[in-house]
């Protein structure tokens, strides 16, 4: 049986914009009320195609777990599907299964975050799921053991991965420490965690002062409201999350250069970061709309570079972090070892160009119509889609101005605003390399970097890296 999220895929939500270079979007109609036990209901209807999306947010996520049990949120997620007070993991999966529906849990940094896809027509007895799952976990001692074994598997298997190592190293070498975004999920993280701070995280973070509900797809409005508020009304009010507050980003007096030694290493795997932005921040449209210029894209200048003109790597890109707190912006690639150099040369090369000449202003209308063209699909065509950016404004306090005003402030980014966005975001000082490779074939060419470098071997557990 195909799942509902397989035809999400397959009958698309035909909405305004959708089409390649629409002139405008809107956020679909929406109804938001406040549930009995101080969470928040949205909702939109739309009988386009026969399937719903259910997506619930619990605020906290990573920036819950306690210090020395990082991924508790996580695994809090997981094992939400591993039994209730009347159902098993297995009776839980065979009917989710007979009804064609998905369900799906995990944790980023600000949320854990569950979504629920099924045929509208079977909304009673998928949230009857939703309810019980959500509501009366079990959290068997069996079955957390397996979810620890295999998660402590999977992230020893990450270092055999040097593309996905890479940016595990990077989180603890860039945020300062204390920071909730420079924890990393490793195996003394999980071992420390027991079930007994599963039911405690549980208890006090699932609760209707944290929780966010949001649900688009073929439903009427004040019938599948009902049923989603009754569904969620046995969890109690509890207390709100209170954002940790967090230590600055470091104030880098200098460039920094993490080289993390994999002697069997046929590749260097980089990142070249700096400071960036939150998620609200003011010069989000502006940065969004270089960031595509410059490594958003695949016509963009680091991939033409690295990849088009020199065939030094097989992709080249650049990321701005948008969490709650400000994050990094950092260039990311892969060159063969021997070409490590010559790629790093390159890509700084780039980013001195857009620091000291910036774009034109036929480059900066080629990033506002691919933007404006993407968006629509992106964004708003399915129902898992426009669920995820409802849930997504209630976390950050953002109204529908963010979608409905999106096309006319990318518009109104002006050649100055964007190049002064350039020069104040990718900047050529202190820059922060975070390189994983063979040591001993590139540790003499990459030390003209950076006058502070540290090299650290894969072979001590966990992601530790040392203050410098």
């Amino acid at each position: 049986m195909r799942s509902s999220r397989t035809l999400f895929a397959a009958t698309l939500l035909v909405s305004a914009g959708a089409a390649y270079g629409a002139k405008e979007v809107r956020l679909p109609a929406t109804t938001k009320q406040a549930l009995p036990n101080g969470g928040v209901m949205v909702l939109s209807p739309n009988s386009d195609v026969p399937v719903t999306t259910v997506r619930i947010l619990f605020r906290g996520g990573g920036e819950a777990d306690p210090q020395d049990k990082t991924g508790l949120s996580s695994v809090v997620a997981e094992m939400l599907r591993r039994g209730t007070a009347t159902r098993s993991a297995e009776q839980i999966a065979e009917q989710l299964d007979f009804l064609g529906a998905n369900f799906s849990g995990g944790a980023d940094n600000q949320a854990t975050t569950f979504t629920l896809d099924f045929m509208s027509k079977d909304a009673e007895a998928a949230l009857a799921i939703l309810k019980d799952v959500l509501t009366q976990p079990a959290f068997p001692e069996a079955e957390l053991k397996k979810v620890l074994a295999q998660r402590i598997d999977s992230v020893k298997s990450i270092k055999d991965n040097p593309g996905a190592a890479v940016n595990v190293y990077f989180r603890p070498f860039f945020f300062p420490p204390g920071h909730p975004y420079a924890r990393t999920t490793d195996e003394r993280s999980l071992a420390n965690i027991t079930r007994d701070d599963v039911v405690n995280f549980y208890r006090q973070n699932f609760v209707g002062r944290n929780l966010i509900a949001a649900a688009a797809g073929a439903f009427d409005g004040v019938k599948f409201g009902a049923q989603l508020s009754a569904a969620l009304a046995p969890l109690p009010a509890g207390t709100q999350f209170v954002w940790p507050a967090a230590p600055a980003l470091r104030k880098f007096d200098s460039a920094r250069l993490l080289l993390v030694d994999k002697p069997d290493a046929t590749q260097t795997y980089f990142l070249i970061a700096q400071p960036g932005i939150e998620r609200t921040s003011p010069d989000r449209i502006p940065l969004r709309l270089v960031n595509t210029l410059f490594g958003g894209r695949f016509t963009s200048m680091l991939n033409d570079a690295l990849r088009v003109n020199s065939g030094l790597t097989y992709g080249a890109n650049s990321q701005v972090q948008e969490d709650r707190l400000t994050g990094s912006l950092f260039i990311s690639t892969y060159t063969r070892t021997d070409t490590t150099e010559k790629a790093i040369d390159m890509a700084l090369d780039i980013l001195r160009q857009l620091n000291q000449n910036g774009i034109n202003a036929e480059q900066l209308a080629s990033a506002k119509a691919y933007t404006k063209g993407l968006y629509p699909t992106r964004q708003l065509e399915t129902g898992p889609q426009v669920a995820d950016i409802l849930s997504e404004l209630e976390l950050y306090g953002l109204n529908k101005g963010e979608v409905d005003d999106l096309f006319p402030r990318i518009d109104a980014v002006t050649l100055e605003r964007a190049n002064a966005v350039a020069k104040k975001y990718y900047r050529l000082d202190n820059l922060q390399l975070c390189l994983v490779g063979n040591a001993a074939k590139i540790q003499e060419a990459v030390k003209k970097y950076a006058p502070k470098m540290r090299v650290i071997t894969m072979k001590e557990p966990g992601f530790v890296v040392p203050e410098f």
